[in-house]
Protein backbone atom coordinates (compact mmCIF):
# COMPACT_ATOMS: atom_id res chain seq x y z
CA UNK A 1 0.00 0.00 0.00
CA UNK A 2 0.97 2.89 -1.33
CA UNK A 3 -0.23 6.92 0.38
CA UNK A 4 -1.31 9.65 -1.45
CA UNK A 5 1.25 11.62 0.33
CA UNK A 6 3.96 8.86 -1.01
CA UNK A 7 2.83 9.48 -4.88
CA UNK A 8 5.50 10.26 -7.33
CA UNK A 9 5.66 10.03 -11.08
CA UNK A 10 6.11 6.58 -12.54
CA UNK A 11 4.69 5.00 -9.63
CA UNK A 12 1.28 2.96 -10.79
CA UNK A 13 -1.43 1.61 -8.19
CA UNK A 14 -4.49 -0.88 -8.43
CA UNK A 15 -7.57 1.71 -8.44
CA UNK A 16 -11.22 1.05 -9.15
CA UNK A 17 -10.29 -2.72 -10.90
CA UNK A 18 -7.72 -0.69 -13.22
CA UNK A 19 -4.21 -0.63 -13.22
CA UNK A 20 -2.99 3.30 -13.35
CA UNK A 21 0.43 4.84 -13.68
CA UNK A 22 0.95 8.39 -12.19
CA UNK A 23 1.77 10.56 -14.64
CA UNK A 24 1.67 14.01 -12.96
CA UNK A 25 1.41 14.77 -8.93
CA UNK A 26 0.57 17.84 -6.82
CA UNK A 27 0.45 18.53 -3.19
CA UNK A 28 -1.98 21.34 -2.90
CA UNK A 29 -2.61 23.33 0.39
CA UNK A 30 -5.45 26.21 -0.08
CA UNK A 31 -5.95 28.21 2.13
CA UNK A 32 -9.18 27.23 3.84
CA UNK A 33 -9.64 23.58 4.18
CA UNK A 34 -7.71 20.53 4.23
CA UNK A 35 -4.53 19.61 1.73
CA UNK A 36 -5.41 17.68 -0.55
CA UNK A 37 -3.36 15.32 -3.99
CA UNK A 38 -4.36 16.56 -7.40
CA UNK A 39 -3.08 13.54 -9.52
CA UNK A 40 -3.14 12.42 -13.87
CA UNK A 41 -3.23 8.73 -14.19
CA UNK A 42 -3.16 6.89 -16.99
CA UNK A 43 -4.48 3.54 -17.62
CA UNK A 44 -1.94 1.22 -18.98
CA UNK A 45 -4.32 -0.94 -20.45
CA UNK A 46 -6.24 1.53 -22.37
CA UNK A 47 -3.83 4.47 -22.67
CA UNK A 48 -6.92 6.96 -21.24
CA UNK A 49 -5.59 9.64 -19.03
CA UNK A 50 -8.07 10.79 -15.82
CA UNK A 51 -7.93 13.75 -13.01
CA UNK A 52 -8.17 12.60 -9.62
CA UNK A 53 -8.18 14.19 -6.12
CA UNK A 54 -6.88 12.05 -3.00
CA UNK A 55 -6.51 12.92 0.75
CA UNK A 56 -2.83 12.77 1.99
CA UNK A 57 -3.34 10.00 4.03
CA UNK A 58 -5.89 7.95 1.79
CA UNK A 59 -3.55 4.34 0.36
CA UNK A 60 -4.32 2.80 -2.32
CA UNK A 61 -2.55 -0.51 -3.42
CA UNK A 62 0.66 -0.66 -5.41
CA UNK A 63 0.44 -2.80 -8.81
CA UNK A 64 3.57 -5.00 -9.56
CA UNK A 65 4.61 -4.14 -13.18
CA UNK A 66 7.00 -6.84 -14.42
CA UNK A 67 9.09 -5.61 -17.12
CA UNK A 68 11.24 -8.42 -18.92
CA UNK A 69 14.22 -8.11 -21.61
CA UNK A 70 12.67 -10.16 -24.75
CA UNK A 71 14.36 -9.66 -28.18
CA UNK A 72 12.16 -8.55 -30.91
CA UNK A 73 12.66 -11.07 -33.91
CA UNK A 74 10.29 -9.91 -36.73
CA UNK A 75 6.64 -9.05 -37.67
CA UNK A 76 4.09 -11.19 -39.85
CA UNK A 77 1.08 -8.86 -40.90
CA UNK A 78 -0.14 -7.40 -38.06
CA UNK A 79 1.59 -9.85 -35.50
CA UNK A 80 5.15 -9.01 -33.51
CA UNK A 81 7.34 -11.84 -32.34
CA UNK A 82 9.31 -11.47 -29.47
CA UNK A 83 11.73 -14.00 -27.45
CA UNK A 84 12.56 -14.46 -24.02
CA UNK A 85 16.45 -14.54 -24.42
CA UNK A 86 16.89 -16.63 -21.08
CA UNK A 87 14.59 -19.63 -22.02
CA UNK A 88 13.70 -19.27 -25.73
CA UNK A 89 9.76 -18.90 -25.28
CA UNK A 90 8.47 -16.60 -28.03
CA UNK A 91 4.99 -14.41 -27.90
CA UNK A 92 3.51 -12.85 -30.30
CA UNK A 93 1.97 -9.41 -29.78
CA UNK A 94 -0.74 -8.11 -32.38
CA UNK A 95 -0.63 -4.30 -33.90
CA UNK A 96 -2.96 -2.80 -31.22
CA UNK A 97 -0.10 -3.79 -28.33
CA UNK A 98 2.58 -2.82 -29.79
CA UNK A 99 1.29 0.63 -31.42
CA UNK A 100 4.44 2.96 -32.72
CA UNK A 101 6.89 1.76 -29.69
CA UNK A 102 8.95 -0.08 -32.60
CA UNK A 103 8.55 2.42 -34.86
CA UNK A 104 12.86 2.84 -34.05
CA UNK A 105 13.16 -0.41 -33.59
CA UNK A 106 15.36 -3.03 -35.78
CA UNK A 107 15.00 -6.80 -36.12
CA UNK A 108 16.58 -9.03 -33.18
CA UNK A 109 17.46 -5.79 -31.42
CA UNK A 110 16.36 -5.68 -26.95
CA UNK A 111 12.95 -4.49 -25.60
CA UNK A 112 11.16 -4.70 -22.74
CA UNK A 113 7.89 -5.95 -22.66
CA UNK A 114 5.76 -5.33 -19.73
CA UNK A 115 3.27 -6.97 -18.28
CA UNK A 116 0.77 -7.29 -15.05
CA UNK A 117 -0.57 -10.75 -13.68
CA UNK A 118 0.82 -12.37 -16.43
CA UNK A 119 -0.98 -9.86 -19.35
CA UNK A 120 1.16 -7.76 -21.56
CA UNK A 121 0.17 -4.43 -22.22
CA UNK A 122 3.12 -2.30 -23.74
CA UNK A 123 6.51 -3.05 -25.56
CA UNK A 124 9.41 -0.29 -24.18
CA UNK A 125 12.08 0.62 -27.13
CA UNK A 126 15.35 0.67 -26.09
CA UNK A 127 16.10 4.72 -24.90
CA UNK A 128 18.23 5.09 -27.62
CA UNK A 129 18.61 3.58 -31.31
CA UNK A 130 21.60 3.56 -33.76
CA UNK A 131 19.71 3.59 -37.46
CA UNK A 132 21.15 4.37 -40.72
CA UNK A 133 19.20 6.72 -43.10
CA UNK A 134 18.08 5.72 -46.25
CA UNK A 135 16.63 8.72 -47.61
CA UNK A 136 17.18 12.25 -47.28
CA UNK A 137 17.48 15.12 -49.36
CA UNK A 138 20.57 16.83 -49.84
CA UNK A 139 20.73 20.17 -47.46
CA UNK A 140 22.38 23.16 -49.64
CA UNK A 141 24.36 25.47 -47.82
CA UNK A 142 22.89 28.82 -47.03
CA UNK A 143 19.32 27.67 -46.80
CA UNK A 144 18.80 29.19 -43.71
CA UNK A 145 21.14 30.98 -40.84
CA UNK A 146 21.13 28.74 -38.04
CA UNK A 147 19.65 25.26 -37.18
CA UNK A 148 17.70 24.16 -39.91
CA UNK A 149 16.17 20.44 -40.34
CA UNK A 150 15.04 18.08 -43.03
CA UNK A 151 13.35 15.19 -42.88
CA UNK A 152 15.16 11.87 -43.24
CA UNK A 153 13.58 8.52 -43.72
CA UNK A 154 15.68 5.57 -41.43
CA UNK A 155 16.03 1.61 -42.09
CA UNK A 156 12.96 1.19 -40.19
CA UNK A 157 10.86 3.25 -42.45
CA UNK A 158 10.32 5.90 -39.92
CA UNK A 159 10.93 9.98 -40.59
CA UNK A 160 12.91 11.81 -38.86
CA UNK A 161 13.72 15.94 -38.82
CA UNK A 162 17.73 16.19 -39.28
CA UNK A 163 20.48 19.04 -39.84
CA UNK A 164 21.29 19.86 -43.17
CA UNK A 165 24.38 18.51 -43.11
CA UNK A 166 23.34 14.82 -42.57
CA UNK A 167 23.09 12.38 -45.88
CA UNK A 168 21.83 9.19 -47.22
CA UNK A 169 23.66 6.44 -46.00
CA UNK A 170 25.14 8.07 -42.56
CA UNK A 171 24.31 6.45 -39.03
CA UNK A 172 22.77 8.45 -36.48
CA UNK A 173 21.03 8.53 -33.11
CA UNK A 174 17.75 8.37 -32.43
CA UNK A 175 15.74 9.15 -28.77
CA UNK A 176 12.67 6.77 -29.29
CA UNK A 177 10.87 8.64 -26.25
CA UNK A 178 11.06 11.79 -28.57
CA UNK A 179 11.72 10.77 -32.13
CA UNK A 180 14.69 13.48 -32.39
CA UNK A 181 17.77 13.16 -33.50
CA UNK A 182 20.57 13.16 -31.39
CA UNK A 183 23.77 13.27 -33.38
CA UNK A 184 25.81 11.75 -35.52
CA UNK A 185 27.48 8.36 -34.89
Amino acid sequence: MISAGDFRNGVTIELDNSVYQIIEFQHVKPGKGAAFVRTKLKDIKNGGVVERTFRPTEKCPQARIDRKDMQYLYNDGDLYYFMDTENYEQIALGQDMVGDALKFVKENEMCKVCSHNGNVFSIEPPLFVELVITDTEPGFKGDTATGASKPATVETGATVAVPLFVDNGDKIKIDTRTGEYLSRV
